[in-house]
C-alpha cells in the first residue's frame, strides 16, 4: 500500500487510471480512428487550437489544484497536469512539430505497443488510487 499526501491525489489517480485504460483500449480497438483524428487535427487548425485551449485549461486547473511534490504518486499526478498544460500551449502556439511527431504513433505496431503501455499505466494508477491511503 502506498501512502500519499491527500485524498485528492488518490481520486485523481483513479480518474487518470480510467482515462488511460479507456484511451489504450481505444487504440487497440480502433487504430484507424486514431489516424483519422490525427488527420483532422492536421487539416483543421481551428480544431487544433480549440483542443489546445481545452487541454491547457484542464492541465492548468489540475496544476493549480494539485501541485504536490511530496511522494511518488503525487509527483506523477502533478507531472501529468504539467504535461497537459504544456501540451495545450504547444497546440495553441506551434502545433506542427507535435503533430508530426504524433504521426509515428498511428502506425499499426506503434499503436498496439503504445496502447498496451497506456493500459498498463492506467491499471497502475487505478490500483494505487484504490489501494493507497492519504496522510503523510
Amino acid at each position: 500500500m502506498i501512502t500519499t499526501a491527500t485524498v485528492l491525489t488518490l481520486s485523481l489517480a483513479k480518474a487518470m487510471g480510467v482515462y488511460f485504460i479507456a484511451g489504450g483500449l481505444s487504440g487497440l480497438i480502433s487504430r484507424e480512428r486514431w489516424a483519422a483524428i490525427l488527420d483532422e487535427f492536421m487539416a483543421r487548425p481551428a480544431l487544433t487550437f480549440i483542443s489546445g485551449v481545452f487541454v491547457f485549461v484542464l492541465g492548468a486547473a489540475l496544476v493549480m489544484l494539485h501541485n504536490l511534490w511530496t511522494d511518488p504518486l503525487a509527483i506523477a499526478v502533478t507531472l501529468i497536469g504539467w504535461a497537459a498544460a504544456i501540451e495545450g500551449l504547444i497546440l495553441v502556439v506551434y502545433p506542427d512539430p507535435l503533430l508530426k511527431w504524433a504521426v509515428n504513433f498511428v502506425r499499426p505496431g506503434a499503436v498496439r505497443a503504445f496502447s498496451v503501455l497506456t493500459i498498463l499505466l492506467g491499471a497502475v494508477f487505478l490500483a494505487l488510487g484504490f489501494t493507497g491511503r492519504a496522510g503523510l
